[in-house]
């Protein structure tokens, strides 16, 4: 039995969740609107301000996907209401990012700056300070994409074990290792 998927979605004051054909979900906002289509043996059904869902059967793939389903209308309803964060942190000598519009230029410690696209979508945004680490700060109502683009921005430089430089997101806990000790 699943405990996530049994538990309705409250929707807050302002959203509307309407249900399309072929099991497609279109979920509006404050923020915006969000659609996604679901497994066609999964129905989701809206009541006056919560959402539903129900399965079929109890195989194991309709388990599987019916609290999958949960959590990502779940996110839909978050996402058009208050929207999603994520803060990268350039930990290193000489790492500084800025961003003019939708392109976030990196300097890596490469021989070139890295220049990343960011989509449309999701809205970055970047702080530099004397004395602190660079922060890039994504936001989007799309947690999936949001979740998305921060993996491939970390990924251009993934923090190392020995010194802790790279680009880790903030609050992250990074295993360290010792490094080489002399000889006596």
């Amino acid at each position: 039995m699943s405990r996530i998927g049994n538990n309705p979605i409250e929707l807050p004051q302002g959203v509307t969740v309407t249900i399309g054909e072929n099991n497609s979900v279109l979920v509006k906002g404050k923020l915006g609107e969000l659609s996604k289509t679901f497994h066609a043996d999964l129905s989701v059904n809206v009541e006056e301000n919560s959402v539903a869902v129900s399965r079929s059967s109890d195989s194991k793939e309709h388990k599987s996907f019916h609290g999958l389903t949960r959590s990502l209308l779940n996110n839909m309803v978050i996402g058009v209401t208050e929207g999603f964060k994520k803060e990268l942190e350039l930990v290193g000598v000489g790492y500084r990012a800025s961003n003019s519009g939708q392109k976030l230029e990196l300097a890596l410690g490469f021989s070139h700056n890295v220049i990343f696209e960011i989509p449309a979508e999701v809205k970055v945004e970047t702080l530099s300070e004397k004395g602190k680490n660079p922060i890039i700060t994504l936001t989007s109502m799309d947690n999936q994409l949001l979740g998305a683009v921060a993996a491939k921005i970390r990924s251009l430089r993934k923090p190392e074990p020995y010194k802790g430089k790279g680009i880790k997101y903030v609050g992250e806990q990074l295993r360290r290792k010792a490094g080489k000790t002399a000889a006596k």
